[in-house]
């Protein structure tokens, strides 16, 4: 378990929360007119590490899955968003809420928006809602992820 307070009260707490190694499972929908394929769900695993130094950033968050290919999200402190992995990079805002619930904006280069939002019920069971809007803004996509932090058993 996380020796983090709970509920998160602030970005820092949020983003320290994150660490770990987690285990998922999402479900994405595909909001389009046919009926065949509009729907999958696939069980991930995830290790989160958090590093909070620096002037101008609230937190860099490292998120590597099973294929080895790392993501790094970058908080800065005036709310811009940075992931880098591969050969791109997305840019972004991040907004934490008083619910303790931090949200994700990622403008795309095609006019669409995705949006996460982000929020612990448990300090060891997060869960993440995603959508995606065309740029006029109707519906494209949908995820629910639901993800469990790894534990060791204390020792009897």
């Amino acid at each position: 378990m996380s020796d983090q307070p709970f509920p998160p009260e602030d970005p820092k707490a949020f983003l320290a929360l994150c660490a770990g190694e987690w285990m998922s499972l999402r479900s994405s929908f595909e909001l389009s007119e046919g009926d065949d394929d509009w729907h999958a769900s696939e069980k991930g695993e995830l290790k989160v590490s958090c590093d909070q130094k620096g002037e101008q950033s609230v937190g860099r968050l490292q998120v590597m899955p099973p294929s080895g290919h790392a993501s790094t999200l970058e908080f800065s402190t005036d709310g811009r968003l940075a992931i880098h992995g591969g050969a791109e990079e997305l840019t972004g805002l991040w907004r934490f809420w008083p619910d303790g619930s931090m949200e994700l904006t990622l403008p795309q280069a095609d006019g669409a928006m995705v949006q996460e939002r982000i929020w612990f019920t448990r300090a060891n069971l997060r869960l993440r809602s995603t959508t995606a809007v065309d740029a006029e803004g109707h519906p494209l996509q949908g995820s629910f992820c639901t993800d469990i932090r790894r534990v060791s058993k204390l020792a009897s």
